[in-house]
C-alpha cells in the first residue's frame, strides 16, 4: 500500500468554465487543523447564493465553489470541474429560461454539449 498525503482545496469555478484549466484554487488546508479556516472561507464565498430560507440555490450562484480533497492543485482543479459540471448546466439552463441569456446558450452547446434555445 502506498500512502499519499491529501490536502483540502477550495476551488472557484466560473459559470463560463470550459474545463479544469478555468478552475482557480483559492486556498488549501495542509492538515485537518486548518480545515475550519478553509470551510469558513467557503461558506463566506457562497453567501450570495442562499435564499430567504437559508438554503443554497445553485441557480442564484454567480460562480461555484467546491472543497475537494486530493494530492495536487492539478487534481483539485480536475475534481472541482467534474464535481461542478451538473450544477453549471443547471445554472446555465436557468439563465436561458429566465433571462434569455445568449451567452449561456453558447456555453451549454460548446462546453457541455447541451442543445437549448431561447
Amino acid at each position: 500500500m502506498i500512502y499519499t498525503d491529501k490536502t483540502f482545496f477550495l476551488c472557484r469555478i466560473p459559470l463560463s468554465a470550459e474545463g479544469s484549466h478555468d478552475v482557480e484554487v483559492i486556498t488549501k488546508a495542509e492538515n485537518i487543523e486548518d480545515f475550519p479556516r478553509v470551510f469558513d472561507e467557503y461558506e463566506g464565498l457562497r453567501k450570495h447564493a442562499f435564499n430567504d430560507d437559508g438554503l443554497f440555490s445553485v441557480i442564484r450562484a454567480d460562480e461555484l465553489f467546491v472543497i475537494v480533497r486530493t494530492t495536487s492543485d492539478k487534481m483539485a482543479k480536475e475534481m472541482a470541474f467534474d464535481e461542478s459540471r451538473a450544477n453549471l448546466v443547471t445554472n446555465l439552463q436557468h439563465r436561458v429560461m429566465q433571462e434569455k441569456d445568449a451567452e449561456a446558450v453558447a456555453i451549454l452547446k460548446k462546453v457541455h454539449e447541451v442543445e437549448t434555445s431561447i
